[in-house]
């Protein structure tokens, strides 16, 4: 995969990547599911995402499994640490806990999946202590909206946060009015979850959308490859869709070469328009 997006450390990985959230947790499924990921690495979607809640470590052992004889360092792995287990008391024995079951030495980033009651500097502090221990190379966070991005800069090392990973898709544009240009101005890449809106279900009627379908036929690409190409268009934002299946994850993959034109754009904008005042984060 040729496009790439660059991290605040100077870290390029690929503007596309792979979820596994409700991957893992089926027996009959596993190997597909395995099938698909390594797919997914030769394609060149080698950033992987996982989180620990995830099937309460399920998706991070199939994680473990797929990559068990891929070489690491081509590899951008990343999790998620619960809020309750994000300070000095747990943090540590989850980032292991997580590295054991993906089977390797360090994650590439590890983020704060939502806001909770420990307090942002301790979290941060403890982040640190993990890249000095080499355990992470970066941090970062999710489902942070810009007051906690705000709130995260005022703390000591809060502006180490390489990545906000929030639910963006078409359908789902609130970050645009406030929370995605205060992250442009403080070059924090986004990481899009949810970027095909769960195949739909997040918005009923999205893969029958005449002007999406429209699009599409201009690119003779699929509607899934036009959602993935206008979450990534201005090239400081990673997709990481989700899916069990190889011919869906190769699927995916094609479609960092889809370019949306500026009339396209338009017609996009006109039919999902983007907001024109405040509205909170879409968390699923």
């Amino acid at each position: 995969m040729e496009r790439q997006v660059c991290l605040p450390d100077g870290a390029r990985v690929p503007c596309i990547g792979q979820g596994t959230w409700f991957l893992g947790e089926h027996k009959d499924r596993l190997e597909r599911e395995q099938e698909a990921l390594r797919a997914g690495v030769g394609a060149g979607m080698t950033l992987i995402d996982t989180a620990e809640m995830y099937g309460n470590g399920k998706a991070e052992i199939l994680v473990g499994r797929t990559i068990k004889d891929m070489d690491r360092a081509g590899l951008f792995l990343v999790s998620k640490v619960y809020p309750h287990n994000a300070g000095r008391k747990n943090i540590f024995k989850s980032c292991m806990a997580s590295l054991e079951r993906m089977g390797t030495d360090y994650l590439d980033l590890y983020l704060l999946h939502w806001r909770g009651g420990i307090p942002l500097s301790e979290t941060v502090a403890c982040m640190e202590q993990l890249k000095k221990e080499g355990k992470i190379r970066r941090w970062g966070v999710s489902n942070f909206d810009t007051e906690d991005m705000e709130e995260l800069w005022n703390v000591p090392g809060g502006k180490h946060c390489a990545v906000n990973q929030v639910l963006y898709h078409v359908a789902s544009r609130g970050i645009e009015y406030d929370l995605l240009p205060w992250m442009r101005e403080h070059k924090v890449p986004l990481m899009a979850y949810c970027p095909l809106a769960q195949a739909g279900s997040l918005k009923r009627g999205l893969y029958e959308n005449p002007v999406l379908k429209r699009i599409a036929d201009n690119h003779k690409a699929a509607v899934s490859q036009v959602l993935l190409a206008f979450a990534v268009r201005d090239g400081s934002s990673i997709a990481i869709p989700r899916t069990g299946r190889r011919e869906h994850t190769l699927e995916n993959a094609e479609a960092a070469k889809v370019m949306l034109t500026e009339e396209e754009l338009g017609m996009i904008d006109r039919e999902f328009p983007a907001p024109t005042r405040k509205v909170y984060l879409d968390i699923v």
